[in-house]
């Protein structure tokens, strides 16, 4: 998405004062553009379905389907280049946090989050990048130190090349791709190849899901190099 192009948003909220507001405050935007509405996690997969926005703002808690179950049918609609699922919530649970990411959403932010910063959010979304607030990163780095290992994971690792390995490994430091040049003594644009490929070999669409698969195959363990998922990275 270029810099130029309109932002499609969905709004999904059980409540709909909420939607209201975050109308007002999107549409107050340059740039950006609500095209839907829904209350509940089934009308959410309707309407994502239908209108392919380019990001779609999910509650956690709604009656009916959860925000949690539409994120995992919103992913499995195979879009690759549009419907990102941003994650809104009252609540700051651990458990919210890696059920959301396991679900293939590219970000999560907590409801009392700055207007300003909300729209950063949707933009970095949009643009093809994952974002997590820093104070859940650590937290849920550490419900991947039980030890076990994924074969499924393990086999999509097995895909990657040495040079795609060490990579992988590396953007669990949340190194930016100017990052990873310098420290691998290549062109920015080899290593956004290099990535690219990593994210297709891997079938995931950004580098937090890359990184759990990662975790899960055993290729990276929460504090080796100093790992941390990701605060706001992606294909740049």
């Amino acid at each position: 998405m270029t810099a130029d192009e309109t932002i499609r948003i969905v709004l999904v909220d059980d409540e709909q004062m909420v939607r209201q507001g975050l109308r007002m405050i999107l549409e107050s935007e340059d740039g950006f553009e609500v095209v839907g509405e829904a209350g509940d996690g089934a009308t959410a997969v309707a309407q994502v379905t239908r209108l392919d926005p380019d990001v779609v703002l999910m509650d956690i808690q709604m009656p009916g389907m959860n925000g949690l179950d539409a994120t995992r049918q919103i992913v499995a609609l195979g879009r690759e280049d549009s419907s990102r699922v941003l994650v809104l919530t009252t609540f700051d649970l651990d458990e919210y946090v890696y059920a959301a990411v396991r679900a293939g959403a590219s970000g999560f932010l907590l409801k009392d989050v700055r207007p300003a910063d909300l729209v950063d959010a949707i933009r970095v979304v949009a643009s093809g990048n994952a974002l997590l607030g820093p104070s859940v990163t650590r937290r849920l780095l550490e419900r991947f130190a039980d030890g076990r290992e994924s074969g499924a994971a393990a086999e999509a690792v097995a895909r990657l090349t040495g040079r795609e390995r060490e990579i992988t490994r590396l953007l669990a430091s949340g190194l930016s791709n100017a990052e990873l040049a310098q420290q691998l003594v290549l062109s920015e644009a080899t290593v956004k190849t290099h990535v690219s490929s990593v994210l297709r070999k891997l079938g995931v669409r950004d580098r937090v899901q890359a990184v759990i698969v990662a975790y899960d195959a055993g290729l990276v363990r929460p504090g080796e190099s100093g790992a941390a998922l990701l605060g706001e990275a992606g294909v740049e």
